[in-house]
């Protein structure tokens, strides 16, 4: 029999989340068991198709209601593998005990189903539950860190080092985060493995053919750290120099009606529209037909940021011009004056200049299409750079995986 990984997420499936479906995915295609462990139900609202095509099993571990002494029992099994810090809590911790609950539920699942490794995305819940119910379930486990987990004020630097040392290896998402880490985490940390997050390039084929002039697309959550309102007040500019265009971002999120809001302020409401949460399906076609892609990145005031968001490589792929910002990851893959331009992040002065650069120039933007193209075939390949995440779990122990 097989060896068998099971992944541990906060919440499955997600339409932000493409690059974890995308490596479901492909370990399947490549014979890698796979079950899912989801700590909150489904996300409500649209769905990829791909989801579809998911084999594994997918448990959803806060459906039942739980029985007091059932509960209590769990507490007494996880405590003797917790560190002495980690046996005090109060009542603002009042998440705490149910994180106990859940990684007992993984852990009798693990025992019962033949799992034998345990993957977590997110240097968050997720890892949490993955560390304690490996623990609990004698078998190792990997996560992978991305940005939010560990560039947030929030982010807890002990818990962050006491995953990483007592993983078998962590997975993280560009060269900046590996500098990033290799400065937080403590000498005894596990080893930290760059692999990009891969696109299956058979469904992003490069599109040479005539875009929507004056097309400006932006997607993405509606937070802080994506500069939608950087683009917001870089349109206004373009709109006051009299140049001709159309804006769509696409997303939702909590920055929604601040937005709408700035959109109305701004009175841009001829040449700019908030599409809201679209399919996958949409954004490609959308992103197929723009003449620009903008990714305004930012750092968050609370110091959350972007680690390398998977629909700009998607943007690079089907051959759209990109212009970003060069925060975290961003310049490992948007070469500025090569595969795309770079401005500095919060200048929306910059943003339009560079937005209207590429418009004005369509055979600039040809080449910065290809030029990107390339980069992205040879370093985001998924088939590729899932291999390398499986051999990040062979090194952990497990076998049967190529």
């Amino acid at each position: 029999m097989s060896d068998r990984v099971g992944y541990v997420l906060k919440r499955y499936p997600r339409l932000s989340e493409t690059f974890i479906l995308n490596e479901i995915l492909a370990h399947e295609a490549a014979g890698l068991e796979v079950e899912i462990f989801s700590l909150r139900p489904a996300e409500s609202g649209p769905q990829h198709a791909d989801v579809s095509r998911v084999k594994a099993r997918v448990t959803y571990l806060t459906e039942e209601p739980v029985e007091l002494h059932a509960f209590a029992r769990a507490m007494r099994d996880a405590e003797m593998f917790l560190d002495p810090e980690e046996r005090v809590f109060n009542y603002r911790d009042a998440k705490r005990p149910w994180s106990l609950w859940l990684a007992g539920q993984v852990a009798q699942a693990v025992r019962e189903r033949g799992i034998t490794h345990l993957h977590a995305h997110f240097a968050t819940e997720a890892t949490v539950t993955a560390r304690l119910a490996a623990a609990q379930a004698g078998v190792r486990y990997t996560f992978t860190a991305h940005a939010k987990d560990i560039f947030h004020e929030s982010v807890d630097q002990a818990r962050l080092c006491r995953m990483a040392r007592d993983a078998a290896g962590l997975v993280t998402v560009s060269d900046f985060n590996v500098r990033h880490l290799a400065g937080v985490l403590g000498a005894d940390a596990c080893p930290v493995h760059k692999v990009y997050n891969g696109l299956d390039l058979g469904c992003f084929p490069f599109c040479d053919r005539p875009r929507t002039a004056g097309l400006i697309l932006g997607v993405g959550r509606l937070v802080e750290k994506k500069g939608f309102d950087d683009l917001l007040r870089a349109c206004a500019l373009m709109r006051d120099a009299g140049r001709e265009f159309r804006c769509v971002i696409v997303g939702d999120g909590e920055e929604a009606d601040s937005l709408a809001t700035l959109r109305g302020e701004l009175d841009l409401g001829d040449c700019v529209e908030l599409a809201g949460a679209l399919s996958r399906e949409d954004v490609i076609s959308l992103i197929t037909d723009a003449a620009v892609f903008a990714a305004p990145c930012v750092v968050g005031n609370d110091g959350n940021r972007d680690g390398l968001p998977t629909v700009l490589l998607e943007a690079m792929a089907l051959g759209t011009p990109c212009v970003s910002t060069p925060v975290t990851g961003i310049p490992e893959v948007v070469r500025d004056g090569e595969t795309g331009l770079l401005v500095p992040e919060r200048d929306p002065q910059a943003l339009a200049g560079a937005l209207g650069r590429v418009l004005d120039a369509p055979a600039l933007a040809a080449g910065f299409a290809k030029q990107a193209r390339v980069l992205i075939e040879d370093s985001f390949d998924l088939t590729r750079n899932t291999v390398q995440i499986r051999e990040v779990f062979r090194a952990a122990g497990v076998t049967g995986v190529v």
